[in-house]
C-alpha cells in the first residue's frame, strides 16, 4: 500500500472506492488517536487503572441516582473538567458522546414533555399539546443522566490503555470469558480494518475512471465476503496458536499495578464528591 494514499486530501478516481477507503482510514485514525490519548501526561492517564475503573463506575451510578438537576449538571461539569486536565479535547466528547446521546435520548424523552401530567407551561403550536413542568424535568433527567454516564465511560476508555483496562476488569472479578471476548474483539477489529484497507487500496490502484453501478455492488459484496472469510480463518488460527502457547485467558502485563500517593488522593477526592452528591442530590 503506497504511503501517498494516507495523505489527507489526496483523492483517487473511482468515487465509491474513495469514500470506502477514506472511511476505513478514518476508523483507523480514530483508534490511533485514542491510543495516543491514553499515553498523554494527563491527570487520569497517571492514575492506577483500578482506581479509574472504580471511580468511573461509582460516578456513573451516582449520576443515575441523583434527584436534583443542579447536582447532575455539576457531575457533567466534573466530567468536562476531568477531560480538560487529562488533555482530552472537549470537541471529541461532543462529537462522540454529547451530540449522539442528545439525539438518541432526546427522541426518547420527547413524549415525556406532553405525557407526564403536571403544571402546564405552554402548548405546542398547531398541535395544542400541553408541555408540563414535570414532563420537562423528566426529559432533562433522562438526557442528563445519559450524557453524564456516557461521558465518564468514554473518559475511562480514552485515558486507559486497553490491556490495562482488561486487566482491571479481571481484578474486579469480571468473568474471564467476557474479558477474553472484549480483548479479542478489540484486536481483530483493527486487524480486519487493516485488511479492508489493503483490499480497497489494491483495487483502487487498478481502477481507471469511475466504476459502473453494477461493478460497485460487485466490489462491495466481494470485499465483504473476503473479509468474512479472513475473519473465520484468523479466528481459527488464533485459537490454535493460543492453545499451543498454553493461554488460559488471564491478562498478563509487564507493568504491575501499584497504588501511589496520587491514587490515594484521587480516591479521597472521589469519596468527597460522592458524599457531596449524595447529600445535595438526594433531596
Amino acid at each position: 500500500m503506497g504511503e501517498h494514499s494516507f495523505l489527507p486530501g489526496h483523492r483517487h478516481g473511482g468515487g465509491v472506492l474513495d469514500r470506502l477507503g477514506e472511511g476505513l482510514l478514518a476508523a483507523l485514525r480514530h483508534g490511533l488517536e485514542a491510543d495516543d490519548l491514553a499515553r498523554r501526561p494527563g491527570l487520569l492517564q497517571g492514575l492506577d487503572p483500578r482506581v479509574k475503573l472504580a471511580g468511573a463506575l461509582a460516578l456513573m451510578l451516582m449520576a443515575v441516582w441523583v434527584r436534583t438537576l443542579p447536582v447532575l449538571a455539576a457531575l457533567l461539569g466534573l466530567a468536562a473538567g476531568l477531560a480538560l486536565v487529562s488533555q482530552v479535547p472537549l470537541a471529541r466528547l461532543m462529537r462522540q458522546v454529547w451530540l449522539g446521546v442528545l439525539a438518541f435520548t432526546g427522541l426518547l424523552a420527547l413524549p415525556a414533555l406532553v405525557l407526564v401530567p403536571g403544571r402546564v407551561l405552554f402548548h405546542l403550536p398547531l398541535l395544542s399539546w400541553p408541555v408540563t413542568l414535570q414532563g420537562l424535568r423528566s426529559a432533562a433527567f433522562l438526557v442528563g443522566r445519559a450524557e453524564t454516564s456516557a461521558s465518564y465511560g468514554l473518559l475511562l476508555i480514552l485515558c486507559t490503555p486497553w490491556p490495562h483496562l482488561l486487566k482491571s476488569l479481571r481484578l474486579l472479578r469480571v468473568p474471564l470469558v467476557l474479558v477474553v471476548i472484549l480483548g479479542m474483539t478489540h484486536r481483530y477489529i483493527f486487524l480486519l480494518l487493516h485488511s479492508a484497507v489493503d483490499l480497497v487500496e489494491a483495487r483502487r490502484s487498478r481502477a481507471v475512471g469511475p466504476l459502473p453501478p453494477r461493478e460497485r455492488r460487485r466490489l462491495v459484496t466481494g470485499a465483504a465476503g473476503e473479509l468474512l472469510g479472513r475473519a473465520l480463518d484468523l479466528g481459527g488460527e488464533a485459537h490454535l496458536a493460543m492453545i499451543a502457547r498454553g493461554f488460559g485467558g488471564e491478562i498478563h502485563l509487564l507493568d504491575d499495578f501499584r497504588l501511589r500517593t496520587r491514587d490515594g488522593a484521587a480516591l479521597a477526592g472521589l469519596a468527597l464528591t460522592l458524599v457531596a452528591a449524595w447529600w445535595w442530590g438526594g433531596r
